[in-house]
């Protein structure tokens, strides 16, 4: 007796190939089949520009987050100083910074002075947040060194301050222009606490692509911040940065026993952990409703196969009695479910992989077909729309788009292997 053919044989493919490509009126499922392949195309595209978009859009808001700002700040406890204030200002700072860079996994630290101040031109005010460091360490900060947008030369930090573009535009000034800064915690006389005012030179406009740093960010020499706000010889804060900011919880405690104080730590997973969170949710959801359109896409191979096996019921029926097998009747319909879904998973993975890499231009082309004011940087803090295409989201796409794929075709395959030979021939 002749041995079983094995799974998936040549003659299986050849079947399925042909049910695949025959018309409608030789009893084929061509629309049907198109109608399947290009809902699950488009299906997966989305899902993985969605991907794609989501994993770009946390990569680029961490690393804005890190290239300008500290991956950990150490702060003091209120005490009340000589002068009978109370004060939260760091005394001992270059003793503390010293201990603190000896922590295994800091990279650097950098003494900074820190206020809010109102900040005026000759024809406009704004609020504004005024850091003031050192050079060596703004040069430590990526996106302040070399930000996406730059006018004047950093080098000439020390010859006036630093402002974003958002502070520049708000005030109407460019490098070259000068500006007053006003603080309210100034000297105590018999009329009340007088304001302190100075006026500097604009030497360098950035622009990170944050628009809450970009609209608020005025940088200052820190010995000049110092005398400016009257507290020479402190710190506000001592600005920490470590070799993995994403294990930023692991430094907290070592770098608070190596201060010896009434210090408190504060990270970037503090000031941003809850924005982060709630974009990990909202991503969660979204990979939800996304698979669930996946699920209704690969629908369409079930309605597409249960008509095919309608249609071919004399085939099946012919094919069973000269010896085929349930078996290969199930993988000759199942071949063709698999096919139509491994083909529009390929083609829907191409055209997400396609969109990611060109979302610049594509977006800049639907900005301009809107009128422009499709993205708020206002509202989502990036000045862009982001992508990164990740391997991982690509291959959790394709498994998921194959998985439902194979699982939905099945069902017909089987009832397709189960049919009687002699009832699907009995009317012929």
């Amino acid at each position: 007796m002749a041995g079983r053919a094995p799974a998936f044989s040549a003659f299986e493919w050849l079947i399925a190939w042909r049910y695949l490509k025959s018309k409608r009126s030789e009893g084929g499922i061509s629309v049907m089949t198109a109608i399947s392949f290009v809902g699950i195309m488009i299906a997966v595209f989305v899902l993985v520009a969605t991907l794609a978009i989501r994993s770009g859009y946390r990569t680029e808001f961490v690393s804005t987050i890190l290239g300008a700002n500290a991956h950990v700040s150490i702060l003091a406890g209120a005490y009340r100083a000589q002068s009978g204030l109370v004060s939260t200002s760091i005394r001992d700072f270059e003793e503390v910074a010293g201990r603190l860079v000896d922590v295994e996994g800091v990279v650097s630290v950098s003494p900074v002075i820190r206020t809010q101040l109102l900040a005026s031109s000759q024809i406009r005010n704004a609020g504004v947040e005024l850091y003031g460091i050192s050079i060596e360490d703004l040069a430590g900060l990526p996106l302040l060194k070399d930000p996406e947008t730059v006018r004047g030369k950093f080098e000439d930090f020390n010859k006036g301050i630093a402002i974003g573009t958002g502070v520049a535009r708000e005030l109407g000034v460019d490098v070259g222009d000068r500006i007053r800064l006003v603080s309210p915690d100034g000297p105590k006389t018999a009329f009340g606490i007088t304001p302190r005012i100075n006026s500097y030179d604009v030497v360098y406009v950035f622009g990170v692509g944050r628009y809450d740093i970009d609209r608020v960010r005025v940088y200052m020499p820190f010995t000049e911040a110092q005398s400016f706000l009257n507290r020479e010889g402190v710190a506000d804060e001592i600005q920490v940065f470590v070799d993995d900011p994403e294990r930023v919880e692991e430094f907290e405690a070592p770098l608070l026993e190596a201060a010896q104080g009434r210090y408190y730590a504060w990270s970037w997973q503090d000031s941003s952990g809850a924005f982060l969170r709630a974009l990990e949710m909202e991503d969660n959801a979204m990979f939800i409703i996304l698979s669930m359109l996946v699920l209704i896409a690969a629908s369409n191979i079930v309605s597409g196969l249960v008509m095919l096996v309608k249609n071919k019921g004399r085939d099946i029926g012919i094919l069973r009695t000269i010896g085929l097998t349930e078996g290969s009747v199930l993988r000759v319909f199942f071949i063709c479910g698999a096919s139509v879904g491994t083909a529009g998973t390929i083609a829907g993975v191409a055209l997400g992989c396609a969109f990611a890499i060109n979302i610049d231009p594509i977006f800049d082309f639907v900005n301009m077909v809107a009128g422009g004011g499709v993205w708020d940087p206002q509202i989502r803090f990036l000045s862009r729309l982001p992508a990164e295409l990740n391997i991982g989201d690509v291959l959790l796409a394709v498994f998921l788009s194959l998985g439902l794929s194979f699982g939905v075709t099945v069902f017909p395959a089987r009832r397709a292997a189960r049919m009687n030979p002699v009832e699907a021939l009995r009317y012929e």
